[in-house]
């Protein structure tokens, strides 16, 4: 649609910004137990490893802070969970559960292309 292409810099930014918002909350639960604690027993390397980076990672896209490098970090992260945790049972996404250790993957991946975009941090560091 021609009439929504003017807003392709504010649909990008809105989709930043939410991606990063719901994956820092993978983190508080990993981390903290917030909104509700992690089911089952946790391998500690998951705590401690892609809890920060989900939490810092997640922060930092959503606001457009060193937009590029988080979005890239995360993006590995999300293809290693991916491998390790779900590739193993299955080769397909939607048999193995790994449906959004995918599509985080592929999102920060495109994220990390395009940096902070409008509404960023990094955009206004630019400014100055």
């Amino acid at each position: 649609m021609k009439p929504l292409s003017s807003y392709s810099s504010q649909g990008y930014a809105l989709m930043r910004i939410v991606v990063g918002f719901l994956f820092l909350w993978h983190g508080a639960q990993k981390l903290f137990g917030i909104p509700s604690p992690m089911p089952g027993e946790v391998p500690a390397f998951i705590i401690y490893i892609a809890g920060p980076i989900e939490l810092i990672g997640g922060t930092l896209v959503m606001i457009g802070l060193f937009t590029r490098w988080s979005a890239f970090l995360a993006s590995g992260l999300m293809a290693a969970a991916y491998w390790m945790a779900h590739g193993p049972k299955a080769l397909l996404p939607f048999q193995n559960g790994g449906e959004l250790a995918a599509l985080y993957c592929f999102v920060f991946l495109f994220i990390s292309t395009q940096g902070g975009g409008i509404w960023s941090v990094d955009a206004a560091q630019n400014r100055r």
